[in-house]
């Protein structure tokens, strides 16, 4: 009996001082393994807002690229009409300054300013360097360029020339002046309308190319010497002035006329 009881109770002691660590463990792995899940739970939240906020800038970039792409592609809209289209003609003169000529209109339904910019503005230059033109006007300008020698014992007119020229334009509003910071102000509205090339002829043998470009030279001319005449006078003519003072004059003499023979009758 004594034997029963003792191993009885160390067992019950056993139990009791086993209990404890089991349930310990148990709650340390159930509060280990719900704060793991809880801690998983938000990564996978933040992962997730993550991945939406990076989707969300891709598509915003990606739609911007497209957006520079569309425009790239599309066609510039022209408000000017040249003549020639993409080229400049130039008699082959070397070590003189000779002159080509290119015939600008405006297309647009709007008033449209011009631009013209060279890579050499030392030797060339244009004139008119810039203008406003209205809806259907159209003008001559006429380019200087200086024609350097040949090098390497090149053939003079096979010599190709590495000066490029530019014509910009831009939508005018309103009655404005034309001033080159118009260009700087609107960069955004500003559309290159061609760029020009040289080509090089040989005026001793004449072509069609080279009579036209004598005969718009000649408009360009003509147009410069119109703009250097004064403007006529459309104010009152000198002579019905003349005629009103003069009618006034004999108003005068007949008054004093008058004047004396009254003075002679009283007498």
């Amino acid at each position: 009996m004594g034997v029963d009881e003792k191993s009885e109770g160390e067992g019950k002691v056993w139990i009791l001082c086993r209990m404890p660590f089991w349930q310990t463990s148990s709650s340390n792995v159930n509060g280990s393994s719900s704060s793991s899940s809880s801690s998983m739970g938000s990564n996978t939240v933040y992962q997730q807002s993550q991945s939406s906020q990076l989707g969300e800038r891709s598509t915003v970039i990606s739609s911007n690229a497209v957006s520079s792409i569309a425009k790239s592609l599309l066609p510039t809209r022209r408000r000017l009409k040249l003549d020639p289209s993409n080229k400049l003609y130039f008699p082959y003169e070397p070590g003189k300054q000779v002159r080509s000529a290119i015939g600008i209109k405006n297309t647009s339904k709007s008033n449209a300013a011009f631009k013209f910019q060279t890579t050499a503005p030392k030797s060339c230059y244009m004139r008119p360097p810039g203008c406003i033109l209205a809806p259907g006007e159209s003008l001559t300008a006429t380019v200087f360029k200086f024609v350097e020698p040949p090098e390497n014992n090149e053939k003079p007119i096979e010599q190709k020339s590495r000066v490029k020229f530019k014509i910009m334009s831009l939508k005018v509003k309103g009655e404005t002046d034309y001033v080159p910071e118009l260009f700087d102000e609107q960069k955004d509205q500003v559309a290159v309308e061609q760029i020009l090339r040289v080509v090089f002829l040989d005026p001793e043998h004449p072509c069609p190319t080279l009579e036209k470009l004598k005969r718009q030279l000649a408009e360009a001319e003509a147009a410069l010497e119109a703009r250097k005449k004064p403007p006529e006078d459309t104010g009152p003519r000198i002579v019905g002035e003349g005629l009103v003072i003069d009618e006034w004059k004999e108003r005068r003499e007949r008054y004093l006329a008058r004047q004396q023979v009254e003075g002679v009758d009283s007498a």
